[in-house]
């Protein structure tokens, strides 16, 4: 038998979008097959209909050659079919071995015991390293990924869907992604990943099947195509992987930073004596590896952490004492790296979203009396300029947009306030390449147009492609600031880790 799954001719609509109009998708047995798209194209809504969580108006499903109606997410499990969400479905304060063995309760007698050792037993076979007895709370965004996988291997799963795999993974983490990968096709599963990221399929699919605003575009040989070629198919133009810009022109300080100590979650310093100093004109780029002082950084000048000592200055203003709104108007706009906890409410619609920081200024209120017609101007000016697509326009609730569309929508909104400082934290995190490179454009518009643009990136290429300067830390410290054009990977790669400069070049 070819395929293992089949997908056919997937027609699903949504309160004004279609979401799949007639795709078609083949899995083979045994293959890394790469579902590529714009965000909002359909990935997602196809993928969700195969695992049972929604069902299709019209189409055809075979499982192992056999058509099968796929009613909810136990059928698929049945049917050897499991998937890892974008967003995590895990209960942050139980244990690994509890979150696996949820939803069984009803199907046998729990023992835990039993179950530990089965958890620890795949673990070790699939390279997971996972302790069974850890906390969901405790362990990092990557091994709570393994823990999905080990939801579905558990269950038998032959099928595995993955959903963004990478979008919130560390470079390290990425890697390690791809040998659970290659472990798990040699094991003889099947796996279908859900992506954007075109290095990424080139590293690990065999095919893809690419979609464009919910139509089916084609079926590729990876190995027989460019990534070129793909992200035009995906796309509908030519892409542009290069950030185009002239020399920097900086001129005054915007942000000044000086002897700054923040205290990190575990109440121990997660910033020390920091001291960094941002000009317009200028992009700053901060580069590390995740939780060594970034956040802390970011959240101390944003208001959203208190510190310890140190002053910061935005345009002269001394703000560490003042309020998150008193620091927005003194020309602060902030990108935030987890737009559900920091740059959205969910449940509000696009239009309340995109007028949260302006919501008490008029022409949006009055005497406290929200203007509507004002705020759906503003949000469909923002929604057109950034591309947000949104089935009920600026009506629709944040929370049906897809996760590249919420994230235009933060970055929409806050360069739309032309502040004299922006923070720029994984600004492009699940973004498609169209839309990075649409970004991209719009942070060196903010630095011709004279703004200061603090950039904090876990990928290492933005950092290279946007940044004037590269501020350096390492273990809650700045280990060095450098021009861009005297630097290169391998060097802020050593620095990222602790290493000097100076110390390099003995």
């Amino acid at each position: 038998m070819e395929y293992i799954i089949e997908m056919i001719d997937i027609y699903k609509e949504f309160p004004g979008v279609i979401a799949n109009n007639n795709i078609t998708l083949r899995l083979k047995k045994g293959e890394v097959h790469a579902l590529l798209g714009e965000n909002g194209a359909g990935k997602s809504t196809l993928m969700s209909i195969l695992f049972g969580l929604y069902h299709a108006d019209r189409g055809t499903i075979k499982v192992r050659g056999k058509e099968v109606n796929i009613q909810n997410p136990n059928v698929a499990y049945d049917l050897g079919i499991g998937m890892v969400h974008q967003h995590f479905q895990l209960v942050h304060n139980f244990t690994v071995t509890e979150n696996i063995i949820l939803g069984s309760e009803g199907k046998q007698i729990l023992d835990r015991k039993t179950a530990s050792k089965k958890i620890k037993d795949l673990s070790v076979r699939y390279g997971l390293n996972i302790n069974p007895n850890d906390k969901i709370e405790d362990i990092s965004v990557g091994m709570q990924q393994r823990v999905e996988i080990l939801k579905m291997l558990y269950r038998d799963a032959e099928v595995l869907i993955f959903d963004e795999p990478t979008a919130v993974l560390t470079p390290q983490e990425i890697i390690e992604l791809m040998n659970i990968i290659r472990n798990l096709i040699e094991e003889g599963k099947s796996v279908i990943l859900i992506t954007h990221k075109l290095k990424e399929i080139k590293l690990i699919a065999d095919r893809c099947t690419i979609i464009r605003r919910g139509k089916y575009i084609g079926t590729v040989d990876v190995g027989k195509t460019t990534t070129g070629e793909m992200a035009k198919m995906m796309v509908g133009r030519e892409v542009l992987f290069n950030v185009d810009k002239d020399e920097a022109k900086p001129g005054e300080v915007i942000l000044e930073i000086n002897d700054l100590n923040v205290l990190n979650s575990r109440k121990t310093l997660g910033l020390k004596n920091f001291s960094l100093s941002v000009k317009c004109g200028e992009v700053m780029g901060v580069a590390g590896v995740e939780g060594n002082g970034q956040t802390e950084l970011v959240e101390a000048i944003t208001g959203l952490r208190k510190t310890e000592s140190g002053t910061i200055h935005i345009s002269g203003n001394e703000i560490s004492r003042l309020s998150i709104r008193k620091r927005y108007e003194t020309g602060l706009s902030y990108i935030p790296e987890d737009r559900h906890k920091h740059g959205l409410i969910l449940d509000y619609t696009v239009g309340e979203n995109m007028i949260m920081k302006l919501y008490y200024q008029e022409p949006y209120s009055k005497r406290g009396i929200l203007n509507p017609t004002a705020i759906e101007e503003h949000s469909n000016k923002v929604m057109e300029l950034f591309d947000v697509r949104a089935g009920e326009g600026n009506m629709s609730l944040a929370s049906n947009l897809s996760g590249g569309n919420q994230q235009k929508a933060i970055v929409g909104r806050e360069i739309d306030m032309n502040p004299d400082l922006l923070i720029a934290f994984q600004p492009t995190r699940g973004l498609d390449v169209g839309a990075i490179e649409y970004i991209h454009k719009r942070i060196i518009e903010q630095r011709d147009a004279g703004k200061a643009v603090l950039l904090v990136s876990l990928e290492l290429d933005e950092i290279l492609d946007l940044s004037d300067r590269v501020a350096v830390v390492a273990g809650g410290e700045l280990i060095d600031v450098v021009n861009i054009e005297d630097t290169n990977e391998n060097e802020l790669g050593l620095m990222m880790t602790g290493v000097r400069r100076e110390d390099m070049h003995e």
